[in-house]
């Protein structure tokens, strides 16, 4: 069982000191190098921002970054962007952006980060691009957060790409399947902590699998010492990992307690509000990126979910890992083999489920 003993304000302190060394970092040119964008719509919780200006007619895909850190971890640089990549094959591109929680924030839940803000940015989304549905992409808990709104509003949503995420929880839901195990009820941590500072997500993640978010991270710095572009990469990750985010508390004792402990949206109990999410009702075209060595999202946290969905369109894809990643939980986003295989094929699918419409197509639609 883990056991808090440090107070509140110490975790923030170091919250405080990890960003201070990320900015180091930026000051000698190894900050995240950002594709150029526009804010289209914000509210309290979260920003949306486009990276095309023009015209162009190819899928519509939003972004939902997990709410950990921050989410130019989709962005780190043009070598290392899945955002550049989708926008250069022709893509209109979107990508949420969870604003830092305040004191009104805290009490942002599931109803708010996996319905309302997401259905929120899809509004403003409709009204650049004319798209009722758009493609969502989402990364580990954002892509568990981008599957649940898509199982609470399917009208509004043509397919999900989903990279690394968690969809079966209980004892399948990797190294921290213990930890929650063993947990008390997270109420009360919540209600000490507040916002959950980012180093006490850090000593967690740690506690749970020293090797991967410890060692493994020294090994990747040394195989990467030879290769200037994976160097270069792995020291960008590691700034991103010091960018320290709070988590909201009542989102953070949610996802433990409907998810992790009572695995809710597997089997099908899971609602948000008035609604319920159940595999069931994911009827689009899903993409699964599956790390098969992953002790964070193993495949027994994803594939025995697929199985359950009702999508007659269900695309598997491996990855096994990359150099000059550091975490290689996120290598799938910035890794040089990722963006060599992985993202190609990712991009052809989208092309083929969601193609591009005509500008006949578009202009029937505008009278």
């Amino acid at each position: 069982m883990v056991q808090i003993f440090v107070p509140r304000n110490v975790y923030e302190q170091v919250d405080d000191l990890r960003r201070w060394q990320g900015r180091l970092l930026e000051c000698v040119g190894l900050g995240p190098i950002e594709t150029p964008s526009r804010v289209v719509f914000s509210e309290r919780g979260a920003s949306l921002h486009a990276y095309t200006d023009d015209d162009r007619l190819g899928p519509v895909l939003v972004i939902v970054p997990a709410p950990i850190k921050r989410a130019y971890i989709w962005d780190l640089a043009p070598w290392a962007s899945v955002v550049l990549r989708c926008v250069r094959n022709g893509l209109r591109v979107f990508l949420i952006e969870w604003t830092e929680p305040g004191a009104e924030e805290q009490r942002f839940g599931l109803v708010d980060y996996a319905d309302r803000l997401i259905r929120d940015c899809l509004d403003a989304v409709e009204l650049e691009t004319g798209q009722r549905r758009a493609c969502l992409a989402g990364h580990s808990i954002g892509g568990t957060l981008a599957a649940i709104f898509a199982a609470l509003r399917p009208e509004r949503v043509q397919a999900l790409v989903l990279l690394e995420a968690p969809l079966h929880f209980g004892a399948d839901a990797g190294v921290f399947a213990p930890l929650v195990a063993t947990a008390p009820r997270i109420g009360s941590l919540a209600t000490k902590l507040g916002n959950v500072p980012g180093s006490f997500l850090d000593l967690i993640s740690a506690a749970a699998d020293p090797v991967t978010f410890q060692w493994s991270r020294w090994v990747d710095a040394l195989e990467s010492l030879h290769d200037i572009r994976a160097l270069q990469t792995h020291i960008r990750v590691e700034r991103w990992t010091l960018d320290e985010f709070p988590f909201p508390s009542r989102l953070f004792a949610e996802i433990v307690e409907f998810l992790y402990r009572e695995d809710r949206f597997m089997t099908g109990t899971l609602r948000v509000g008035t609604r319920s999410a159940t595999p069931h009702r994911l009827a689009m075209p899903i993409v699964s990126v599956v790390d098969p060595r992953s002790s964070i999202v193993p495949p027994s946290s994803v594939l025995p979910f697929l199985a359950r969905v009702s999508s007659g369109d269900k695309k598997l894809l491996w990855y096994e890992g990359d150099k000059g990643v550091a975490l290689q939980h996120v290598g799938a986003l910035g890794g040089q083999m990722a963006h060599r295989r992985l993202w190609p094929e990712i991009l052809a699918w989208l092309h083929r489920i969601a193609p591009a419409r005509s500008s006949s197509a578009i202009t029937g639609d505008a009278r």
